[in-house]
């Protein structure tokens, strides 16, 4: 069978999705489960998008607008922006392959980090284009090394910042330099998928890179702060000319009714998206406590999630504590054999998660 498909194909290292509640509890026999891997939303959907995609229901007999009309309308009112500065996506996964797809000829390249979002280099090696990935430096993207890993077939860069597995950022003043020193013929695309959750003062203002006319995408979802991840929604923000050339790239219908009627009700959902941030914000410092209180190391996060250094197989920890019904996220993927990943949940399941994580690790020590 291998010959009858693409060689590129087989060279595709697939992505791990976060293990699923109900298969959990079917393989496990267990009746209750908390899903703590995937970064999502602990205090479910958006209020006023579930009301808005009831309302939508009895028109899915109908495409959806191609053009998502509506919401880019929303957006660019949202963002002081037009409605030609974005591409509306079926999640970032496809804005990423369309960026990819519009951008690299073959034999060019991109830059990134050896240790970020794992669908850069996915998308990469599925439309047969090289990428050259940079170490982190203290868990962070180091802007001057991936500046120097930049040559002449270089048309894209691409940076998670907040960066995912690790919750760090780039600050304002080192994007500011990076833009500084870069040919202006690479494309800077900057994933800020996390961007709801920053609580600090030195976050770049990346739309205002775009009023400044830097050459730069920047990628946005609804999947987090607003508890969209089912519905498969995201968008990209660039310059008008670059967003004509992403639009050929874009399948038609490729987001569906319900998640444009959730999109735009979402945007004005202000109480929930306070609420999420909150959560988020005041489950961090518990949960940071309770780390140092064991001893444990991990990276300070400005997302909704933290990496921890469990001192153990991290496989190990985390088929441990499937076992007592706490789904995190294992880094064997990223090449960090001895920590996990877990979203900051409601009060009830960040103290779930804490001792769980005590007792698998007390039992690892014995």
């Amino acid at each position: 069978m291998e010959e009858l498909v693409r060689k590129s194909v087989l060279k595709v290292d697939p992505y791990v999705a976060g293990k699923p509640i109900e298969e959990t509890k079917r393989q496990l026999g267990l009746k209750e489960v908390i899903k703590l891997a995937s970064n999502e939303n602990p205090l479910g959907p958006s209020p006023r998008a579930v009301s808005a995609i009831s309302k939508a229901l009895k028109e899915i007999n109908r495409y959806p607008d191609s053009q998502s009309f509506y919401l880019k309308k929303k957006l660019a009112r949202h963002y002081s922006l037009e409605t030609d500065n974005f591409v509306i996506g079926n999640g970032s996964d496809e804005l990423i392959d369309i960026i990819i797809k519009t951008f690299l000829e073959p034999g060019e390249n991109i830059v990134t980090s050896d240790c970020t979002f794992l669908e850069y280099g996915i998308m990469a090696q599925v439309n047969e284009r090289m990428i050259k990935k940079v170490p982190l430096r203290y868990f962070k993207y180091d802007l001057e090394a991936v500046l120097r890993a930049v040559d002449k077939k270089t048309k894209l860069v691409f940076i998670a910042n907040p960066n995912n597995p690790t919750g760090t950022y780039v600050t304002r003043e080192e994007v500011a330099d990076f833009l500084e020193a870069l040919d202006d013929s690479v494309t800077v695309v900057f994933d800020e998928a996390y961007d709801s959750f920053i609580d600090v003062n030195d976050y770049p203002d990346s739309i205002g890179l775009l009023r400044k006319k830097k050459r730069v995408i920047v990628l946005k979802t609804f999947s987090k702060a607003y508890g969209l991840a089912g519905l498969r929604l995201g968008y990209a923000v660039s310059d008008k000319n670059t967003v004509s050339y992403l639009e050929r790239m874009r399948q038609p219908f490729n987001v569906n009714m319900l998640a444009q009627a959730a999109g735009v009700a979402a945007l004005d959902d202000r109480d929930f998206l306070k609420k999420s941030r909150r959560a988020v914000l005041e489950g961090k410092k518990f949960i940071y406590k309770e780390l140092s209180g064991m001893g444990l190391g991990f990276t300070p996060s400005v997302a909704n999630f933290i990496l921890i250094d469990t001192g153990r197989d991290c496989l190990e920890v985390f088929k441990s504590m499937l076992k007592f019904g706490v789904i995190v996220r294992d880094m064997k993927q990223y090449n960090l054999k001895n920590f996990i990943r877990v979203t900051v949940g409601t009060q009830t399941e960040n103290k779930r998660f804490v001792r769980v994580l005590k007792k698998v690790l007390k039992e690892k020590n014995r």
